[in-house]
């Protein structure tokens, strides 16, 4: 492949090169400078980041750039300037900009609220684009209001940003907002003829780097994910999945295994062997092991991993087929939560499974009405074939609790269609049946600006899952289907603390958001890794 010195990329600056696994096709090269040589658009830099393409090195991605020096923002044609209370941060020009669109009767400075305006500034045009932040915004209005302006500026068309943040910030919303700037210029152009993706620069006061040293991991690893997402079917099968992975765990440091059909029949994951049955593609189980507390307890994330649905024999229409690449989406959170948690060496054991294969249609595929075996030792009846990531999933979460000995379970799957419907595209369905689980789960879903929302465990719902022929049947008839599904999947956990995180809504976009373009968002990633990092001093 080569090598790439520090001084290819920033000119005469010192620095260390680190590289990282982004696919197998993408790399992600940190440059950490040390002095201030190099070009005026690099003098003063902390760090950057720049992902090439291997075969030919071409920029990929945007960068974050603390600057030692405010003034640096001189060489910038962009400003995203926040209004806070009423006053507005930034350089040289900010506050009159603001004046004067507050004067028009353009820009009030009202949450989440975002104008551009040009002005001529020493024979050059600088664009001013004023964010509203109210009062006391939130983490998540943070997020989506620096979104937004980094979707402005992308449309101004300016490589080079300065992103200024109000002094008055805490570091978690300095944090939010560096992180959107990441996120929003995300984009997936691999098979488009002459697509190419954001080479954008922001520039940022050096004295917020700290606040935001987990950033560019935790956005990386959202991209990661929506990659694994986005690819096709046809690209990203069980088999690619699971190279995807053990590549990822050999380049951060942590353990992969990887168990092929014959294997998994060995073991006894039935219930698992039954779904992949249909699918000419080999079913592969996707064990990930991360050991950041040799001495402390195994939180297991276990994340469906159906590359492709088409419902079996139950068969979807073929209008719900088309974005079933997106069905892994479980899968891809887990992957990249535990890869962002290697490479920030988080103290805590985690062990990722994902049961990964294809939901089709063939001679051999299984059939509703069938009764199948699992790891668990239970039997189970097939009320649907598109009911298939609860089999998956039942012998992935018997496998952390009796094979990994996981000490708490969660489970995160594109899995019911009722969570869209009673919650909608943005918020996660969640269950529980521990509460320092749950509590847990709640805080880390405030610092990720991730909304999710708790159904109940009711036992009376569980009795719908009931089986006259078998143990349970994976179908818990109609009516209150997120939480039978959930239930079902909890019979496996063998009492262990549980939680189950249904993303069916807010895994995949049908159009732009301000965080993400359409397709697969990375749901799940910053709200598993936040979790997992509540447990460290555990």
């Amino acid at each position: 492949m080569g090598t790439l010195h520090p001084r290819d990329v920033c000119g005469d600056a010192a620095g260390a090169l680190f590289l990282d696994y982004y696919g197998k096709e993408w790399y992600t090269i940190f440059v950490f400078c040390a002095s201030p040589g190099g070009s005026p658009a690099r003098r003063g830099a902390r760090l950057c980041r720049i992902l090439f393409k291997r075969q030919d090195w071409s920029i990929y991605s945007m960068s974050l750039i603390f600057e030692k020096e405010d003034t640096a923002w001189g060489h910038c044609p962009a400003l995203l300037c926040p209004v806070l209370s009423g006053k507005a941060f930034g350089p040289e020009g900010a506050l009159e900009a603001c004046a004067a669109a507050q004067d028009a009767g353009v820009f009030c400075g009202g949450e989440r609220e975002v104008f551009s305006l040009s002005a001529l500034k020493d024979g050059k045009i600088v664009s001013f684009v004023l964010m509203g932040l109210g009062d006391s915004p939130s983490l998540w209005s943070v997020q989506e209001t620096y979104g937004k302006a980094a979707g402005e500026a992308r449309r101004l068309g300016a490589e080079d940003v300065w992103a200024e943040l109000p002094a008055s910030f805490a570091p978690e919303q300095a944090a939010a907002a560096c992180e959107a700037l990441l996120l929003a210029d995300y984009s997936f152009c691999k098979y488009k003829s002459g697509g190419k993706a954001s080479s954008r620069r922001y520039h940022l006061p050096g004295r917020w780097e700290q606040a935001c040293r987990e950033t560019e991991v935790l956005a990386g690893a959202v991209c990661m994910a929506r990659d694994m997402v986005n690819e096709p079917s046809n690209v990203m099968t069980p088999a690619r999945l699971a190279e995807y992975a053990a590549e990822a765990a050999r380049r951060g440091g942590f353990e992969a295994e990887i168990l092929r059909r014959d294997e998994i029949r060995a073991e006894g994951l039935e219930a698992f062997l039954s779904v992949a049955r249909g699918s000419a593609r080999e079913p592969r189980l996707i064990l990930l092991r991360y050991r950041g507390n040799p001495e402390g307890e195994v939180l297991a994330l276990v994340g469906k991993g159906i590359t492709y649905d088409s419902g079996g024999y139950s068969l979807k229409p073929s209008d719900s087929m088309v974005t079933m690449q997106s069905d892994m989406a479980g899968a891809a959170a887990v992957i990249a939560a535990v890869t962002a948690a290697a490479h920030l060496k988080l103290k805590i054991n985690l062990t990722a499974v994902v049961a990964a294969c294809e939901n089709t249609v063939s001679g051999e595929a299984y059939h509703p009405g069938d009764i199948i075996p699992s790891l668990s030792g239970r039997y189970i009846e097939v009320g649907n074939t598109d009911a298939e990531g609860r089999l998956t999933l039942a012998d992935a979460v018997t496998w952390a609790v009796r094979r990994e000995h996981a000490a708490r379970v969660v489970d995160i799957a594109t899995l019911t269609g009722a969570a869209i419907t009673a919650l909608g595209h943005g918020i996660i369905a969640a269950m529980a049946d521990d509460e320092d689980l749950w509590s847990r789960a709640e805080r880390a879903a405030e610092r990720s600006c991730e909304k999710i929302w708790r159904l109940p465990c009711d036992e009376e719902l569980a009795r719908q899952n009931k089986s006259e022929t078998a143990h349970i049947k994976n179908l818990g008839g109609k009516g209150a289907g997120t939480i039978t599904a959930g239930l079902f999947i909890r019979e496996f956990a063998d009492k262990a603390p549980w939680m189950h995180l249904d993303i069916a809504g807010p895994s995949w976009n049908s159009k732009a958001g301000a965080l993400c373009p359409a397709g697969g968002t990375g749901c799940g990633v910053r709200l598993l890794y936040r979790l997992a990092q509540g447990f460290e001093a555990q």
